[in-house]
């Protein structure tokens, strides 16, 4: 315990899926305790090649049959492989707003009560591929790394840090005073996210529940508030959907292109 915080609290033990028990084992950041593959594809192609990864890392490889392991998956297409895992550590939300160097400013992602792990996983996902330092959620209403967050993550729970802080808008407190921009990602904000001026600099985006977006507190908490445009009839796009919208335009700023 930590501030009234656990910090093995995000889970992440059960790991279905190819990509995500690949990097897994790739990775080698936290210790794989087993590894159930489908027998019938084990000699060949993808699910032979983790196989022979896990043996070479010195992983306990057990060979099922596909009957064994719907029997214990917790998602509905496991990919023939599942791993059992030590949980995924988060890491202090101090170390994620540290001063950086110049070149690399921080850049953050903060969730505000995603509480889906599907979506939960995606955006994880999207963080990996686009460069995110690191993502924070809350100890209350967030999902946590289910099996099915994990699968989603397809491996991103290996790479990108996750913090746990007691509430958001105390945390967007401490990202004002690091000196790290908040830009809360809303479908009301008075201004583009493409016209942002803040992303190429120390900035946390901000993302909302699937449900309500951004609770009231923060996004009075938040630096800035900014819509990605959007032509068509619906209202707003899924989380995960925003979040890899936003994401890769910090990248593509930051890349000055």
């Amino acid at each position: 315990m930590k501030d009234g915080v656990r910090l093995d609290a995000l889970g992440g033990e059960q790991v279905e899926g190819h990509h995500a028990v690949h990097e897994l084992i790739a990775a080698g950041r936290r210790r794989t305790h087993r590894v159930w593959v489908v027998q019938a594809h084990a000699a060949s192609g993808p699910i032979g090649s983790l196989a022979q990864l896990a043996h070479d890392r010195g992983v306990q490889v057990l060979f099922k049959t596909a009957e064994d392991l719907m029997q214990v998956a917790r998602t509905s297409a496991p990919q023939g492989v599942i791993a059992w895992a030590d949980p995924v550590a988060p890491v202090l939300f101090g170390s994620l707003i540290a001063p950086s160097s110049p070149e690399r400013p921080q850049f953050l992602l903060v969730l505000d009560g995603v509480t889906d792990p599907g979506n939960f996983g995606s955006v994880l996902r999207s963080a990996a591929c686009a460069g995110v330092g690191g993502v924070v959620i809350a100890h209350h209403r967030s999902a946590a790394l289910t099996p099915a967050a994990v699968k989603a993550a397809a491996g991103a729970v290996e790479h990108v840090p996750i913090s746990i802080v007691p509430g958001i808008p105390a945390a967007i407190q401490q990202l004002t005073r690091a000196g790290i921009w908040s830009v809360g990602l809303d479908p009301a904000g008075k201004e583009q996210l493409w016209r942002t001026t803040l992303l190429d600099g120390p900035v946390a985006l901000v993302l909302g529940s699937e449900g309500r977006g951004l609770s009231h507190l923060v996004r009075q908490r938040c630096d800035l508030l900014a819509r990605i445009p959007q032509s068509g009839p619906l209202a707003s796009l899924n989380v995960a959907a925003a979040a890899a919208v936003a994401c890769f335009e910090v990248a593509r700023q930051r890349a000055g292109t």
